[in-house]
């Protein structure tokens, strides 16, 4: 399927052509047909042939959406031909190039359409003079917008002239239409939203790419869930509709008012919906000064033509219509590649009055509603900006900017996206509408380390690893008793995301070995062994401890012989992390080894070993006191090595219980 839409000035015979090509009037409200004015979007289908393309007829389905061509109506216009294949371009013989058709021209070019046919509509109230001459002014019209290469052709809804030469004509067009991917992440802007008896809500939308199916669970902006229950296209029902194609979903969860027009229905996790966005902006193509805007001003004043930005602007993306306001970022008239695109050019931060789900390489148009023109073409850089907190910030973010190729943006980049970030997560990727089997090949990518979801750049960790061995020299002249920082404080200095990223980082190291470890939660010296060295005039004290063991293995120091050494609870952790104490309890150390070998030792002592035993006669067999063995036991009853029981006596259950510890 391709879905073409119409464009042109107020009773120029848009509505009039669709019900000659297709046999159906695409004014569905009784007002439209009393007035013979559009005034919503219409919505009719036919089937034309397909060079090399179509089903085994050879044809394909073709869905027109009709535009209104009013200047009151130019939001609903917009709304109709954001996702659109190719565009009819109506200007009436009789008529002439007209201002709407001026602001539909700009809106199409800035919208990025490229394809379609200039109509020459009512042929039959014009001579061959007047003809040609709006085929003329068409034609130095289109030039420079992209559009040049529409394919012309003369029509009379009426008489039937050059009807055949449009179907082929739009054939033609449409053969070398390019096919969307069927597997990108769906999101169907809602142009209509109604209730069905029986059925429930249905939304009707554009379906650009991606294919939905019965069944699936989409999300609106807000993060609810809902479920299609079924879809039909082109008023037939189908299991699954695959892009682009109209599309009329019937909806479980959501009432019609929750999806009104300029809604979006996404894949879960592949939007991201913001209220800031940092855009690019160009300015509409083909808008030169010589041209004019179509209502006798200039069209190369710039992207607005003023010293600033008109206070009331509005960013029109897919149905939506949302108020906006701009911050240049950067220098004014800084562009991509050093380009001046107009007074405020360049590069710019939106910030939305109602928040939209957008994606990475989203075209959208701003609009001065107060003055009835399109200001400039947007491309969607970034939907999740950094904040700009810092003085000189907005300078640095546009130069950030400046190199990010618009067709990288549009193809999808996530290589590129995460060296912009530095570290990022997959989910973060993914809802930037990047493909989820692209975002999980990045880990693979030589230089990118992982941990879970997030995702540093090999730019990044290659910075921040080289900064680890001067972490970790810091800590130690701060804390000389410590064998390192804790990982979480590395995490916290270098603002990773995560723990593990630390560990990534030491493990990443090249080929020469890494200078850090991580050992027991800890950054530590990697060449040093498993014990820290400890400070002269502590082990000195340590040494004095362990010589006072190496007589009374059990009789752990009292605590005014630790302060007579010196040996505060900070020294003390630091003999134990050096694996030269024991902690047994607080204020309780032994050498490193004596509660391991408590076991076999009352094994060994004890009168009758199998048999329970108190607390009193343990206490004997190792010749120690009250205040040593009652946590001792406490400590081997948790590493298995003993159980109480419930006369408060004690069995031996293995002599090496402890090593299992």
């Amino acid at each position: 399927m391709h879905v073409v839409a119409t464009a042109g000035h107020v009773d120029h015979g848009k509505s009039a052509l669709l019900r000659a090509l297709t046999g159906t009037d695409p004014d569905r409200l009784a007002e439209e047909q009393r007035r013979g004015m559009t005034t919503d979007l219409g919505f009719v289908h036919t089937r034309v042939s397909v060079a090399g393309d179509g089903d085994s007829d050879g044809c394909e389905d073709v869905a027109f959406v009709d535009v209104p061509g009013h200047e009151r109506f130019v939001p609903t216009m917009l709304a109709g031909v954001g996702q659109v294949t190719a565009v009819l371009l109506v200007v009436a013989a009789d008529g002439g190039w007209m201002p709407q058709t001026t602001e539909h021209l700009d809106a199409l070019a800035a919208l990025g359409v490229r394809r379609g046919l200039l109509v020459v509509s009512r042929a039959d109230l014009a001579d061959r003079t007047q003809r040609d001459q709006v085929l003329a002014r068409a034609t130095t019209e289109l030039e420079g917008t992209g559009l040049e290469d529409l394919v012309r052709v003369e029509a009379s809804a009426v008489t039937g002239e050059g009807l055949p030469q449009l179907r082929d004509a739009l054939s033609r067009v449409l053969a070398g239409a390019p096919r969307p991917d069927p597997d990108s992440p769906v999101r169907l802007w809602v142009d209509r939203s109604f209730t069905v008896r029986g059925a429930g809500t249905v939304v009707t939308g554009t379906l650009a790419a991606g294919t939905v199916t019965a069944g699936d669970e989409l999300v609106l902006p807000d993060g609810t869930a809902v479920v299609v229950r079924g879809l039909q296209s082109l008023d037939a029902p189908v299991a699954a509709a695959t892009g682009p194609a109209r599309v009329a979903l019937n909806l479980r969860g959501v009432a019609p008012a929750a999806v009104r027009r300029g809604t979006a229905l996404g894949a879960p996790g592949t939007t991201t919906t913001t209220t800031s966005a940092d855009v690019r902006l160009l300015p509409v193509p083909g808008r030169t000064a010589a041209r004019g805007d179509g209502r006798g001003g200039g069209r190369g004043r710039g992207l607005g033509g003023e010293d600033r930005w008109p206070e009331h602007l509005v960013l029109h993306l897919g149905t939506a219509a949302v108020p906006v306001r701009v911050r240049p970022l950067g220098p004014a008239g800084s562009g991509p590649d050093g380009d001046r695109v107009g007074q405020h050019g360049g590069h710019v931060r939106l910030s939305l009055a109602t928040a939209l789900p957008l994606r990475a390489g989203d075209r959208a148009l701003v609009r001065d509603p107060g003055g009835h023109r399109v200001l400039a073409a947007a491309l969607v850089l970034d939907p999740a900006p950094p904040p700009l907190a810092r003085r000189g910030s907005a300078r640095e973010r546009a130069g950030v900017l400046v190199a990010v190729s618009e067709e990288a943006v549009l193809r999808g980049d996530p290589a590129g996206e995460l060296e912009r970030r530095g570290q990022t997560t997959r989910s973060a990727l993914r809802a930037l509408g990047l493909r989820a089997a692209e975002v999980e090949a990045l880990a693979a990518v030589a230089g990118v380390l992982a941990d879970g979801d997030h995702l540093l750049s090999p730019v990044l960790a290659g910075a921040l690893r080289g900064r680890l061995p001067g972490e970790l020299a810091a800590h130690r002249r701060e804390h000389p008793l410590e064998p390192g920082p804790p990982v979480e404080v590395v995490r916290r200095r270098l603002g990773l995301a995560s723990p593990g990223l630390v560990a990534a980082l030491v493990g990443s190291w090249s080929a020469g070995g890494s200078p850090v470890a991580v050992r027991d939660g800890r950054l530590v010296d990697a060449t040093a062994p498993a014990g820290a060295a400890l400070p002269p005039a502590v082990q000195r004290a340590v040494a004095a401890v362990l010589g006072d063991l190496e007589r009374a293995p059990y009789g752990a120091p009292e605590a005014h012989r630790l302060r007579e050494l010196g040996l505060g609870p900070r020294e003390l952790a630091a003999a134990v992390r050096s694996g030269e104490l024991e902690r047994v309890a607080e204020g309780l150390y032994l050498t490193a080894g004596a509660a391991l070998a408590a076991p076999a030792v009352l094994a060994e002592r004890l009168e009758d070993p199998s048999a329970a035993f108190t607390a009193s006669e343990a206490r004997r067999a190792l010749d120690t006191t009250r205040r040593v063995v009652v946590p001792l036991l406490e400590l081997l009853d948790r590493r298995g090595a003993t159980r109480r029981l419930p006369d408060g006596t004690r069995v031996l259950l293995r002599a090496g219980g402890a090593a299992d510890a």
